[in-house]
């Protein structure tokens, strides 16, 4: 993980540290996975970060969905701090009238509308290797839509060559059927 900091202090160690291996692991394997942790577990900021440099990423885009505007800024903001960044640099974020992107950024976190939309102009999402649904027990048309035509864009579009890797993350979820609507995907539960 290529976390900087900005004082002498190390960045304290969180609950998902514990199953990162674990994830990365099951994410080399295959294309969707379910990550199950407590609130304040880390998973918004620590497991994005964690994936960036996965050989199977290929330099492509990570996209992570979060359902409310500030929740969504807040985690691009912590991210970017942890890299020692601006927001816009490695990770950026977008969502409706307000947006800190960059050609070099590699993480963006969005709100549903921005992924719906760019699902609907580009269904294959060129140029990005994983998407991540954060908070996913908040669940909306706008998420299980997002859900629907990325595993339908997958299936139309891309290949192992390129795969379009899903994580479905969240603190309360029914693992076991969102696991089983992902082709039976893996899940790893942070008690």
């Amino acid at each position: 993980m290529r976390i900087m900091q900005h004082s002498s202090q190390p960045e304290p160690i969180l609950p998902v540290d514990a199953v990162l291996n674990d994830l990365k692991q099951a994410l080399r394997e295959r294309h969707e996975v379910v990550l199950e942790a407590p609130p304040g577990a880390g998973k918004t900021t620590r497991v994005p970060l964690a994936l960036l440099d996965e050989p199977w990423l290929a330099g492509n885009k990570i996209l992570m969905l979060e359902p409310r505007r500030i929740a969504a800024k807040n985690a691009a903001y912590r991210m970017a701090s942890l890299l020692n960044e601006s927001a816009g640099q490695t990770v950026g974020y977008r969502m409706r009238l307000d947006h800190k992107i960059s050609r070099q950024t590699r993480i963006e976190v969005i709100t549903e509308g921005i992924l719906t939309r760019q699902l609907q102009q580009d269904p294959s999402l060129d140029g990005v290797g994983l998407v991540i649904f954060d908070e996913f027990h908040e669940r909306n048309l706008d998420s299980d839509l997002a859900l629907s035509l990325c595993l339908k864009g997958r299936e139309l579009f891309r290949d192992d060559s390129n795969p379009l890797k899903l994580l479905v993350m969240s603190a309360t979820l029914d693992s076991v059927a969102i696991a089983s609507l992902l082709n039976d995907a893996p899940y790893t539960h942070q008690l």
